[in-house]
């Protein structure tokens, strides 16, 4: 920047005594923000112009106050918009500039936030002065050196600031003929040349767990309960000694759910007290407060319960093979109307998955588990069957900014698409370079009018062959869960699964895991009600959710559009009966209802009814 700019001509303030707060860091930390504790400090993102200071600042920023850490991001153009306007590119303007900043940092750390700063900064003198000013305060003060080749910053150069350094229209523009002086021992170096911004925002949130500013379950580390390989002979020939218990399908989906992390931090089936936690309040409450909304338990019979209640560990077996160990296992009454009438709202026996509960056994049992191996179904699959650590490492060679989640049991047609589309759209328009499309299949239990996983899959591969949704951004994967059609209760559980996999937008839909109400056909939940709770929900502070927008055939348009209802005439609403009335009878939508080999799976599956019937 030019140093030909008038230097600022400053009067020091006199007769002026600092006045001490009446409320106590302690005190504020217990009220801002939702994780108990005082976590101001000051972040100082210093390096070339170009080496991605903001790009980081922002994205840490959003990051932390995802996870419901108080943050915010101060950067140096928009500073120079207001505060430091006045302020020009000369030594002493840099050096006013550097320590008016430290001292808004300082009042933002007080406060309890976690200020990043993200500021050239160049000079040693000036970093040290704004860390003696915020030590001074009794804050904490880490220096990052964003650390890029001042060649890789020239060919980034999205303002354009270098091309007219080099050509003399900017004078003193710092790594061209003004000096940039390096970090001779800051806390964390990012070397932005080499790895990409999702990690160094876990290089910063690492720094900041260990210097215990951000609780460890920030890191969001998925809990695997699989027995490690060099274990594993010495659990399977344990288990043969073990008292065993049968498990069903239904059990074992559950199981695959528990073992590959998606209900971290549960170390198992739950014991009374989470239960308990999850059934009255949504949460697990030992520790942070994490959603947990649905239970997942093992029910088991008086006559099991008899013979097993004392034991120290028990083999669970599914199908002749034995499969895990349930250790420390303890045995809970299954007060099976009161757990239905709080899950579904409805104690409802017609209820599909209310009748498994009623049918279940008596008592319900926790405990400690240890899986033997992966979870395989055999039909075909399982390649998409992929955990939540696997779907991170996806995203990660993407090198996905992004990730906006739809979960679905239905086919997909045309009108989903335009929600994913525009989703994409969306997220393009704020800044992301590569959003992804987790497009996340239930694959667990689902009713017997639903249409089966390998049909749905059929129908999914179709879509995305068609060009309907974009196959180089998006990934396909099965969620092993099973469908409890538990409305807003379950729509919550959804989203933290998928936010475990390292989502940060979800899309959520009309009536989300409703269904009618079996005897009186009308919606057991209110429509609206599911997006609604997922808003409000504690503990999913780390997603956004991205509501459902109405989308109907537009006759005009031949093509599914967002619905106007100002233009309700040029609208045709096609229900799933409609859908499923052509399908059968082998008849096509209108043009642009659904991809037509999508449409093609569609109706096969509804014909192979009708052959099988």
């Amino acid at each position: 920047m030019s140093g030909n700019k008038k230097q600022t001509d400053l009067q020091r303030s006199t007769n002026v005594v600092y006045q001490a707060h009446h409320v106590s860091r302690t005190k504020r930390g217990q009220v801002v923000g939702t994780r108990a504790g005082f976590r101001g400090c000051v972040v100082w993102l210093t390096g070339l112009s170009g080496a991605g200071k903001t790009t980081i600042g922002f994205a840490l920023e959003e990051y932390l106050v995802s996870h419901a850490i108080p943050s915010y991001s101060l950067d140096g153009d928009n500073i120079r918009h207001g505060l430091n306007k006045n302020l020009g590119f000369s030594t002493t303007d840099r050096e006013e500039n550097i320590r008016r900043i430290a001292e808004v940092a300082k009042l933002f750390a007080d406060a309890g936030l976690v200020c990043i700063t993200s500021f050239i900064s160049p000079y040693t003198k000036d970093r040290a002065e704004a860390r003696k000013i915020l030590e001074a305060a009794g804050l904490p003060f880490f220096e990052v050196f964003v650390n890029a080749p001042l060649d890789v910053c020239e060919s980034r150069d999205v303002k354009g600031l270098y091309k007219k350094a080099r050509a003399g229209e900017i004078k003193g523009f710092t790594g061209i003929d003004s000096e940039y002086e390096k970090p001779e021992a800051p806390e964390l170096v990012l070397k932005t040349g080499q790895v990409t911004v999702n990690e160094c925002i876990q290089q910063l949130v690492g720094l900041l767990q260990e210097q215990c500013i951000v609780p460890a379950s920030v890191m969001e580390e998925v809990k695997e309960l699989f027995v490690p390989e060099n274990k594993l002979d010495l659990a399977q020939a344990e288990a043969k000694t073990l008292p065993t218990l049968q498990i069903t399908q239904l059990d074992m989906q559950w199981m695959q759910v528990l073992a590959e992390g998606w209900a971290t931090p549960l170390k198992g089936f739950m014991r009374e007290r989470e239960f308990l936690q999850v059934l009255h309040f949504g949460t697990l409450l030992d520790g942070e407060t994490i959603n947990l909304s649905v239970p997942i338990v093992l029910p088991v019979s008086s006559e099991n319960k008899e013979s097993l209640d004392g034991c120290a560990a028990i083999a669970l077996e599914y199908e002749g093979r034995k499969v895990a160990i349930l250790r420390n296992p303890e045995f809970y009454e299954h007060r099976k109307e009161e757990r239905c009438a709080r899950q579904w709202g409805t104690t409802c026996a017609k209820h599909p998955h209310i009748k498994m509960v009623m049918e279940s056994g008596d008592w319900l049992v926790g405990g400690d588990l240890e899986v033997m191996e992966r979870i395989k179904w055999n039909d075909g699959l399982d390649q998409y069957r992929l955990t939540p650590t696997e779907l991170k490492q996806k995203f990660k060679e993407m090198k996905a900014d992004a990730i906006f989640a739809f979960q679905l049991r239905n086919p997909v047609h045309n009108g989903h698409a335009l929600l994913m589309q525009d989703t994409k759209r969306r997220l393009l328009e704020r800044g992301y370079k590569r959003p992804v499309l987790l497009l996340h299949p239930l694959g667990g239990w689902t009713k017997d009018d639903d249409v089966p996983l390998a049909w749905r899959m059929k129908q999914h591969a179709a879509v995305l062959e068609e060009g309907v949704l974009d196959p180089n951004s998006t990934i396909v994967a099965i969620f092993p869960s099973p469908m409890m059609y538990a409305g807003p209760t379950e729509v919550q559980w959804h989203c933290r699964a998928r936010m475990i996999a390292g989502a940060n937008f979800y899309i959520v839909g009309r009536d989300p895991a409703g269904m009618p109400h079996p005897e009186t056909k009308k919606d057991i939940y209110e429509p609206t009600h599911g997006a609604k709770v997922l808003t409000m929900a504690p503990g999913l502070s780390s997603v956004e959710i991205i509501p459902f927008r109405v989308a109907a055939y537009n006759k005009a348009k031949k093509a599914m559009d967002f619905y106007d209802k100002e233009r309700h005439s040029e609208f045709d609403f096609i229900s799933g009966t409609r859908m499923r009335k052509l399908a059968r009878d082998g008849d096509y939508p209108p043009d642009g209802f659904m991809a037509p080999k999508a449409w093609k799976v569609l109706t096969e599956y509804y014909v192979s009814l009708g052959k099988e019937n």
